[in-house]
């Protein structure tokens, strides 16, 4: 077995590597170092499953190597979308917050960001007619228990 990968090398793929008698360290060690190309990172898509007008709603790829500023960059249109939001509806964001997940490729090991998820609260500032009312009842009977009508 010759495991030689010089300039006449044939070997492109992780899948190559392996009928080719190369141990799966090896061949670890050649896909991360960007001697062989991993098909799984090279296949990866990603994709949005929000019902928002934002990127990737059509499945797209994502180098390892740019996934976490490229999933954080979708992750902000999210939150930037609950500001427009709030600001249409009389509202305010009080809470807005990313998470970005990792994983590990299976077959390179490499570390990417494999998704992300927003979280955001908004507050309306709504008067709601119900409550106003109960509040004024509610002020007026409070007043009443603190007069003193003792001679």
């Amino acid at each position: 077995m010759v495991n030689n990968l010089g300039a006449g090398c044939s070997v492109q793929t992780a899948s190559q590597a392996k009928n080719a008698g190369y141990s799966p360290a090896q061949i670890q060690q050649m896909t991360r170092s960007g001697k062989l190309t991993c098909e799984t990172c090279k296949n990866r898509k990603y994709q949005d499953g929000s019902d928002e007008m934002v990127s990737f709603k059509a499945p797209g790829h994502i180098s390892p190597q740019a996934s976490a500023a490229a999933v954080m960059s979708h992750e902000q249109e999210h939150v930037s979308n609950a500001y427009d939001e709030a600001n249409r509806k009389g509202g305010e964001v009080v809470q807005a917050s990313v998470r970005l997940q990792n994983a590990v490729c299976p077959e390179c090991g490499r570390t990417y960001v494999a998704g992300g998820e927003t979280t955001t609260q908004i507050k309306y500032n709504e008067e709601n007619p119900y409550a106003k009312g109960f509040k004024t009842a509610d002020s007026s009977v409070v007043a009443g228990r603190s007069m003193d009508l003792g001679i």
